[in-house]
């Protein structure tokens, strides 16, 4: 797939306004989160709640900061000693993805069109990333959204009020 920079640039505005917007209700999930429940997992294939909340938030810095750095790296993805609960995950949230988000927007449609290599399964634009950002994030928070019934905690907003916020 190929993007002239002023496509690259129309796909980075719209994805990062969409992150924006998603992100508060990625920070109501997470932060519904009971503090009884930050190592619940519905089976043993799972992660544990504070760790899918955890992959949630520190994946959308990883994509940004790749796009920033032009290029993807590996990291071992594992929660810092530091973030030991729901409130860790969020303060950790908006302190480092915003201003990430920032940067990323203020990149030009050049930069924005570069074709970058996804640890050697595909090869797209830098842009194009910012919308599997989006989808990835979506995907884990509703994950994470379902473990909250079984915690016992309520089911905030999502894309209208749920069962719990009527």
């Amino acid at each position: 797939m190929n993007l002239t920079a002023e496509q690259a640039k129309f796909v980075s505005e719209f994805a990062l306004t969409t992150a924006e917007h998603e992100r508060e209700t990625t920070k109501r999930v997470i932060g519904a989160i009971p503090a009884s429940g930050v190592n619940y997992t519905p089976d043993a294939k799972s992660m544990k709640a504070l760790d899918l909340a955890w992959h949630v938030a520190s994946a959308e810095w990883f994509f940004l900061n790749s796009i920033l750095e032009g290029k993807f790296a590996g990291g071992d993805g594992n929660r810092p000693e530091s973030v030991k609960s729901v409130q860790d995950v969020l303060d950790w949230y908006d302190q480092n993805v915003p201003p990430l988000a920032a940067k990323v927007k203020a990149l030009s449609g050049a930069q924005l069109a570069q074709s970058l290599d996804f640890f050697g399964m595909m090869q797209a634009p830098a842009a194009w990333y910012l919308s599997l950002m989006v989808r990835h994030g979506v995907h884990h928070r509703g994950q994470l959204s379902t473990y909250l019934r079984p915690m016992g905690a309520k089911v905030p907003s999502i894309y209208g009020p749920s069962a719990d916020t009527k």
